[in-house]
């Protein structure tokens, strides 16, 4: 680990003031697979955050790790649904294939691979994502493909073209109003326009329609961490749902899938990428 290095990323997001400690934290992981001790022991010092509160960060959020992973993850889903579409069968399937155990890398540190509680497609399971890239409806004859494909690498994924990332139209949940805005595109399709507010601002917040996506444009920049509250831009009621995140806890923000008989709900932290997709029809 280059301490330079970990010096010079706090620098680029201000001194964690207006980036978050959460974009800080997750470009250490991106660059060397993990959070090295002594990388939080710098960002603590130069932030002026304490180490438990960094060590707090580090275990609460899902995506961090704090023992090196290798340089693609698997995640087997063994949430409810998943469980009982052959979840279990999946990941012993991986285990076998990796000749590792759930929790471990592979001894050239080039996959590791984790179960998970829920990855957010209940109605697609059972749910396998690489590197962040969702596979569903996983059988145990799909592992060796899906094994191969993480060792080669997804990062270079095209939208337009993977099957695994989709269009879907969506509507208030309470007035059914639809929230597409055809005049104002994200990734070549039309967005999704809600209204915000944090902080005393009041705004429009744009989304990505492309599941798998995370694109977003905001009127205010909105600060890492903070949690949201979405509204309908129609009838102004607030898109709240009674769920919490799996990831982070926050409140969850309910949309209507047109076309489908289902629903999308995304977390209204701001850098949490939690969410879950129920599609009935």
């Amino acid at each position: 680990m280059n301490p330079d290095h970990i010096r010079e990323i706090i620098d680029r997001h201000e001194g964690g003031k207006k980036g978050g400690m959460i974009s800080i934290l997750e470009e250490i992981q991106s660059h060397y697979s993990y959070l090295p001790e002594e990388a939080l022991k710098i960002v603590a010092e130069k932030t002026g955050r304490s180490l438990v509160d960094l060590y707090g960060v580090a275990t609460f959020y899902k995506a961090f790790s704090l023992k090196p992973r290798g340089e693609h993850l698997i995640s087997v889903c063994l949430g409810t649904a998943c469980h009982v579409r052959g979840g279990p069968r999946i990941a012993e399937e991986f285990e076998r294939q990796l000749e590792i155990k759930a929790g471990e890398t592979t001894k050239e540190g080039e996959v590791s691979l984790e179960t998970v509680n829920c990855l957010g497609a209940c109605a697609l399971g059972p749910i396998v994502t690489v590197d962040g890239h969702y596979f569903s409806n996983v059988t145990p004859a799909k592992v060796k493909e899906i094994v191969h494909k993480a060792r080669v690498g997804l990062d270079g994924v095209n939208i337009h073209t993977d099957e695994r990332i989709f269009p879907i139209e969506v509507a208030c949940a309470h007035c059914n109003h639809s929230l597409m805005d055809p005049h104002y595109y994200i990734d070549g399709y039309p967005s999704i326009k809600v209204t915000v507010s944090f902080e005393q601002k009041h705004g429009w917040v744009r989304l990505s329609c492309l599941y798998g996506s995370f694109s977003v444009e905001q009127e205010y920049e909105i600060p890492m961490e903070a949690v949201v509250n979405f509204f309908c831009p129609h009838c102004h009621a607030e898109l709240r749902g009674a769920l919490e995140c799996f990831t982070c806890g926050a409140p969850m923000v309910p949309l209507s899938v047109r076309g489908e008989a289902g629903i999308i709900q995304i977390c209204s932290r701001r850098g949490c990428k939690g969410h879950w997709l129920d599609l009935t029809g």
